[in-house]
């Protein structure tokens, strides 16, 4: 289903406080973190110019997340970053003077620092973030899942030293239950969702995801006409969606939200032309983008920047998973989570019905962008949904 962006508020100007939020100080100043960081490596841009050219499209490319700081999701950007910029935070409050990301290791800091507790909510990827954040600072992570959250994710994060503690219910519970138990023991909430009243650190989740376009530019021949973003509660798509507004103005890409049918957030918020929440129905494929209740930012940006909102079915995620690890032609193969691909899968679903194409002006010129946002990051599952043995502890198919 699509629903083509038809409020008051479209293209209107974003606030002045979500423009500083996102704008180009912001994006800069994330990349200048973490081209500091040893394991830092932009990831690659791939084009795909056979797919292409069967879809009738000018160009398309792929911004593969699957190779992103050993965490093979977006979202390594996100919640580290907050981390960080959290701790920095607190120490300068303690300490009462200024500190860089760069001293946060010396003793003086460490006295602060390691008392700290970070705590968010995850469907796995967001987690896996907050926990190499504080690993990296050398404070503590607790990680609130619910019961749907595999166990090698739930091992994973555990490796790098976080408390994992399952809540009953949803995703959506989980961020209740580990915003209740924070405001108790005096931790630091770090959600990648907003609400009212919440939404510092929700912010800093979203600059840190700016690194991701700051190299897709870089790498990019040229502006893309159009960007597939997929979206859970919206965090990434409306950091990029947002920058992009802040930056470009109306010569921005036109931006489409693709989200999972059963859980599909903001394509009905859209509809109603206000932020709703959904009751939690039967699960997705897509894992990571399992979330029946906006971010009060994303939603705000969003509503300004989109252009349609678009749902797809699990079958059609696990086909364009398929389609990237079995490319066509010389195209590059890649590897794609159940939520990775689903940028892609709601392009080839636009690419279908000709009067949807037409209203959002996808002709054979276009250059068209999607992001993998995730590797395999539960193997198992990989491979009994797309049939390829992957090479152990790696994003790389067998031969």
């Amino acid at each position: 289903m699509i629903h083509f962006n038809e409020s008051t508020t479209f293209n209107q100007p974003l606030t002045e406080v979500d423009s500083q939020l996102l704008g180009e100080l912001s994006a800069q100043a994330s990349q200048r973190f973490w081209q500091s960081q040893p394991a830092y490596r932009p990831t690659p841009l791939q084009a795909l110019s056979a797919l292409a050219s069967s879809l009738s499209i000018g160009e398309l490319y792929v911004k593969d997340e699957a190779h992103r700081l050993g965490l093979q999701s977006f979202k390594a950007l996100g919640g580290a970053y907050a981390v960080v910029t959290l701790a920095q935070e607190e120490v300068a409050k303690r300490l009462g003077q200024q500190v860089s990301w760069e001293t946060l290791r010396q003793p003086i800091h460490q006295e602060v620092i390691q008392r700290l507790t970070f705590a968010c909510a995850t469907d796995g990827n967001h987690g896996r973030s907050v926990a190499f954040g504080a690993q990296l600072v050398g404070a503590k992570a607790v990680i609130f899942v619910h019961p749907g959250v595999s166990q090698r994710r739930r091992q994973r994060m555990a490796e790098l030293g976080a408390q994992i503690v399952e809540v009953p219910g949803s995703y959506d519970d989980a961020v209740r239950e580990a915003s209740r138990v924070s405001d108790r023991n005096g931790w630091l909430l770090t959600s990648d969702t907003s609400w009212p009243g919440y939404e510092h650190v929700p912010g800093l989740v979203m600059q840190g995801y700016l690194t991701l376009w700051q190299e897709s530019i870089s790498q990019l021949p040229r502006l893309p006409s159009h960007i597939f973003i997929q979206a859970g509660v919206g965090g990434l798509a409306a950091a990029l969606a947002g920058h992009l507004a802040s930056c470009w103005g109306a010569d921005r890409p036109k931006i489409i939200i693709v989200e999972p049918q059963r859980a599909a957030c903001l394509f009905e918020s859209a509809k109603a032309d206000q932020r709703v929440s959904l009751p939690p129905g039967e699960s997705t494929v897509m894992a990571m983008l399992e979330c029946y209740e906006p971010s009060a930012i994303a939603w705000r940006i969003l509503l300004r920047t989109t252009d349609a909102f678009l749902t797809i079915r699990d079958e059609m995620a696990i086909d364009s998973m398929i389609r990237l690890a079995r490319p066509l032609d010389d195209d590059p193969a890649i590897i794609s989570g159940e939520s990775g691909g689903a940028g892609l899968a709601g392009l080839l679903q636009v690419c279908q019905h000709q009067d949807w194409r037409e209203a959002l002006g996808i002709t054979s010129h276009s250059c068209v962008m999607v992001i993998n946002t995730e590797g395999a990051t539960d193997p198992d599952r990989y491979e009994a949904l797309v049939g390829i043995p992957l090479l152990p502890g790696s994003n790389e198919s067998v031969n």
